[in-house]
This record gives C-alpha cells, structure tokens and sequence, in this order.
C-alpha cells in the first residue's frame, strides 16, 4: 500500500432530534395535559488512535464521515433515541487541524486514545418542558440542533525513538536490514527508499527501540529538491539522530562534503530538528585496509568539527552495528530516568 502520510477529510456531527407537541389522550382523562418528549442528541465524531494502522491512505477513497442524528420525540414523554457516536480509526501520531482555522485540535500518540473532533447536536425539547402554572397546555416545542461541521486535515508523523540522516545511498536501508526485521529496498542507485521505514530494534529479551528511515537528503533538499525533505517531520518525535556518512561515496563527491550538506539543509528545515542530539556514523568501513580508515575517519571528524559520539561499521557485512544498537539502548533508558 502507498504511503500517504497527508490527507484532508469532511466530517458532519448528526443533527439532534426534535422535540414534539402532544397532549395526553386517554378515557376518562379529560384534561391529559401535554405529553411531547425531547428529541435525542446527535452522534459525536471522534478520531482514535490505531495500532494496525500505518498510513492514511484510506482516507483517499472516503473524504466525508457522518454521524448518526438523534431521532425526535414522541408523545407519552417519551425521549428520541440518541445518535451513535463515530469513531474513525487512524494512525497513532496522527496530527489533527481545522483546515479553515489552522487550529491545532490534536495529538494521537497512544493506541485507542480519542478526540473529539465535531459536536453533536443538542436535543430540541418537547412541549412537556414548556407546562406551566400559567400556561397548562402549550404548543410549543424546538428543533434539535444542528451537528458541527468540520474540515480537518490529518498529518502523519511517525513515533520511533532513533532517526536515520543521511545522503541517497549512505547505507541508511542497509542498516535497519542489518538491526532490525524491516526490510526496505536497497540497491546500487539512489532514491530507493521512498517512504519511510519503521523498524523495531530487539536488544535482549525485554528490550526494544524503534528505528526510522527516510528518504536519503540531497543539497537543495530544504528547497523541495529531492525526497527527503517532504518527510524530515517523521523525525520531529526521534529522541536520537543517526547521521550515516559513505566513507567512500559514488563519484566527485566526499564524505566531509556529503556531511555538511546534510547539516545545512537540517538547519534550513528547523533548528529544533538540527538541535536534537546526533550521533555521527561512517558507514561501509569494510572498502578500505584497517590503516587507511583510521586515517580518513579522523580527517573526516577534525573536517566536520564533530564534538558528538562517533561511531564506524560496515551495514553490510553487520560489523559494528550491534555496538551501536546497544549504545542506543543505554541512552534511551538513561533519558527515560
């Protein structure tokens, strides 16, 4: 299924039922009295948060969610039935917006969480309400209330605890291969990540983090060129960046160069974003003879002016990694405590 982690839809609150006039009609009861019921109130929309769900992409098909309306009263006082409550299922990180306002209405993080996103309709009452000392048979009765109407528009980001950065081909794909049970695509060309990828990095027997790919940036990215930048939000909620750097990348280009690109455009983005602790990972270490690659992994770092953790490995052949993925675990359940 194609990864759709926008999507804009209509959403109508039922209608509440209306109250009626009636009088008590019985034999032998000659003056009865009103007896017109109020109406039902009308359905509310709520949105939930889905577990089993991981786009938005049904949202292509259906663009417009109605809830039940109240049904009206009736005579012997009797209460219109209550429309029933909608509940759309969507992603959990799921973002939610008043389209015409720009409001931000909420924030989906957790599996059945809810929000309320459109009003029902209060019930109109029944002529039984309007009975008084004064007046001991009125003919008055009001309509329910119509249901709110919104236009929302849905955004997803994805919930992972460590994100990947990095250029097309930095081997990205390759290490969530090598650490998780994800399986992106990977190939000897770029772009071949081209929605995000979610992995869930088992270390022990009760431990885990999840991981998330994006697509490989490239310089301009912050100007729409590229893939990468229309999903940079996904790693908004990361608690740690991964930054993978080709030590030997295809081409002209070079790590260090490769490397400052991709901070560049990280600050362009959002300076929230580029402030997120970030660990520097040169990938694919297994192209060149031990010697050289202490070498060009301390040129690489003295270039960039790294002050963060270093870290080396070839995804490839998983050397490295499992240090890393243990690394990550300290520092996640050091910043739970």
């Amino acid at each position: 299924m194609r990864f759709i982690d926008e999507a804009t839809i209509k959403v109508i609150a039922g209608d509440g039922g209306n109250g009626v006039i009636s009088f008590r009609r019985e034999k032998f009861i000659p003056f009865g009295g009103p007896d017109g019921g109020d109406g039902g109130d009308g359905g509310d929309v709520y949105l939930i948060g889905d577990g089993n769900l991981n786009t938005l992409a049904d949202f292509r098909h259906i663009r417009t969610y109605t809830s039940e309306s109240g049904k009206k009263g009736a005579g012997r006082g009797m209460t219109g039935h209550s429309g029933e409550d909608l509940l759309i299922p969507v992603p959990v990180g799921t973002l939610i917006y008043d389209e015409d306002t720009g409001e931000q209405l909420g924030d989906l993080t957790e599996i059945g969480q809810k929000i309320k996103v459109a009003q029902g309709g209060w019930h109109g009452l029944g002529n039984i309400r309007y009975k008084s000392s004064v007046n001991q048979a009125p003919r008055k009765c009001t309509p329910g209330s119509p249901g709110e109407r919104r236009q929302l528009r849905l955004e997803l980001k994805v919930l992972a605890d460590v994100g990947l950065l990095g250029m097309p081909n930095a081997g990205k794909s390759t290490f969530i291969r090598a650490v998780s049970a994800a399986t992106p695509k990977v190939a000897d060309y770029p772009f071949t990540t081209l929605v995000p990828n979610l992995g869930v990095v088992r270390v022990g027997d009760y431990q885990s983090f999840v991981i998330a790919d994006i697509p490989g940036l490239i310089e301009g990215a912050s100007d729409g060129a590229g893939l990468g930048i229309q999903f940079l939000k996904h790693l908004s909620r990361t608690t740690l960046l991964l930054h993978i750097v080709d030590i030997a990348p295809f081409g002209q280009s070079n790590p260090v160069d490769d490397a400052k690109k991709i901070l560049i455009e990280l600050e362009k983005y959002s300076k929230e974003l580029a402030d997120k602790e970030r660990w520097l990972v040169i990938n694919k270490t297994d192209l060149l003879p031990a010697d050289e690659l202490e070498l060009k992994v301390k040129e690489i770092t003295q270039a960039l002016d790294w002050k963060g953790p270093v870290y080396t490995m070839s995804a490839l052949s998983k050397t490295g990694t499992q240090d890393i993925v243990y690394d990550i675990m300290k520092y996640l359940e050091n910043k739970d405590d």
